[in-house]
C-alpha cells in the first residue's frame, strides 16, 4: 500500500480528535526518524512503514488506567484495517502487529525484530530536543499539571514525580531515553537532542 493510503486510513480513524503531542506531525517525524534509521541499519520497509503510520491508532490519554494496553489495542485495529485493504500475508501482519505492540514504554515490551526495534527508536527520538519537550508541556497542560513545583522544581529535596509536574517527566524518563535505544543509528541522533533538553532544564 501506498503512504498516501495509511495516511487516509489513520485520518480516517482519528477524525474529530485532537491531541497535538499525538497527531499526523508526529507520526510523519517519526517516520523520518523510522527511514533515516533504515537507511543506516537496514530491515523491511514493508513492514516499518504501516508500523509507523498505525503505532498509535488508539490513543489512550497518559493518565487513563488502560494506558499500558494502548500499543497492543493500536496494534489489533491496525491489523484489522490492514486486512480490510487487501493486506492478507499472516507473516507480514505478525510482524507488524509486534512492531507496533513493542514500541510503547509503558507497555515495557521487548522489540525481537529489527524493524520493532526501529519503530521503538524511531518513536523514543520524537520524545528528545525541542519537540520532545513541546509534547510534554502539552501532554501536562490536558492534564492540568503544573509545570513544575515551585518550591522544589529540580526535586532537590523530594521525589521525583511526574504525575504532578511536568518537569519532573525528564527526570523519570526523558533523560533515559538514550540508553533505551536499540540503534546506533538512533542512538547517535538523540545525542544532540538530549544536550539540548539537559541545557533547557
Amino acid at each position: 500500500m501506498p503512504s498516501l493510503a495509511y495516511r487516509q486510513i489513520l485520518e480516517q480513524a482519528w477524525a474529530g480528535l485532537h491531541d497535538p503531542s499525538h497527531d499526523l506531525s508526529h507520526v510523519e517525524r517519526v517516520l523520518h526518524n523510522a527511514r533515516t534509521i533504515f537507511q543506516q541499519e537496514g530491515g523491511r520497509w514493508d513492514i516499518i512503514e504501516p508500523s509507523v503510520w498505525f503505532h498509535d491508532l488508539v490513543n489512550v490519554p497518559k493518565n487513563h488506567p488502560n494506558r499500558h494496553k494502548a500499543s497492543a489495542l493500536s496494534a489489533g485495529q491496525a491489523l484489522t484495517l490492514l486486512k480490510e485493504n487487501g493486506i492478507s500475508d499472516e507473516m507480514h501482519l505478525e510482524q507488524i502487529h509486534h512492531a507496533i505492540t513493542a514500541h510503547s514504554f509503558s507497555a515495557a515490551i521487548v522489540p525481537e525484530t529489527l524493524e520493532a526495534k526501529i519503530v521503538q527508536d524511531a518513536d523514543r527520538l520524537d520524545s528528545l530536543g525541542a519537540l520532545g519537550i513541546m509534547r510534554t508541556f502539552a501532554v501536562s497542560g490536558a492534564l492540568d499539571r503544573p509545570f513544575f513545583d515551585p518550591e522544589d522544581p529540580f526535586a532537590e529535596a523530594r521525589e521525583l514525580d511526574d504525575k504532578k509536574f511536568a518537569l519532573d517527566h525528564f527526570g523519570v524518563k526523558l533523560f533515559k531515553i538514550a540508553g533505551t535505544l536499540h540503534t546506533k543509528t538512533a542512538t547517535s541522533m538523540a545525542q544532540e537532542r538530549l544536550r539540548f533538553m539537559r541545557e533547557f532544564f
